[in-house]
């Protein structure tokens, strides 16, 4: 069961290297907490109740929900709608996601320590690879936050792939996750609205980092 939740992130992972509107990214992130509320379900079943609750409300609440709904409410704000690319083309950037994939089944093929779940390794380079993909192709600042929040959903998946015997370092990263999101979010969304007003739709397309 665990594995068509993990080809289902992937695909979500080449979709946001393709797609161009900004609700897209926001519905895509949102799918990526529920994709990994149901992993951690299946995934952490023998751990301790309590600890399992614990992950279980953070994927769900904070990822598949929370997050969403703060991204809709900045492209409603900001009447944000499409990506502007900055000499990137859909096929380049859908050639490099494929090489990120690539390169990581490759890295993932030679470790070879049992002590490391080999396809959530992988995936979790490959969502690392995504983000910085993202960041470093487009040029609206929108972009290159849901770059850092692919990584950090990169970062669980790697909790996930080297901490089922050990909880702490799940329940560890989930909270430096949270931390780090909401110190991300609360900076993007502050930057963004000191330079664009809410009623001027077009003018995002100047604002760089």
């Amino acid at each position: 069961m665990i594995l068509p939740l993990v080809i289902l992130y992937v695909i979500t992972l080449v979709y946001l290297a393709i797609t161009e509107r900004f609700r897209n990214f926001a519905s895509i992130i949102g799918l990526q907490g529920w994709i990994l509320f149901a992993v951690a379900l299946l995934r952490l079943h023998a751990i301790n109740p309590l600890e399992l609750i614990f992950i279980a409300i953070e994927t769900l609440a904070f990822k598949a929900l929370l997050v969403p709904a703060i991204l809709f409410a900045m492209i409603r704000k900001t009447k944000i709608n499409r990506v502007r690319r900055s000499g990137s083309s859909q096929s380049g950037s859908l050639l490099l996601s494929l090489m990120a994939l690539a390169v990581s089944a490759s890295i993932t093929y030679y470790i070879a320590d049992s002590a490391i779940d080999l396809v959530f390794f992988g995936v979790a380079l490959y969502a690392l690879l995504s983000g910085l993909i993202l960041i470093v192709l487009r040029s609206r600042i929108f972009s290159h936050m849901v770059g850092f929040l692919v990584i950090e959903n990169g970062v669980f998946l790697f909790s996930m792939a080297i901490g089922v015997e050990m909880p702490l370092l799940i329940n560890f990263a989930i909270l430096l996750d949270i931390l780090i999101s909401v110190l991300m979010l609360g900076i993007f969304f502050t930057k963004i609205d000191g330079k664009i007003h809410a009623d001027d739709a077009d003018s995002l397309t100047n604002v760089k980092d």
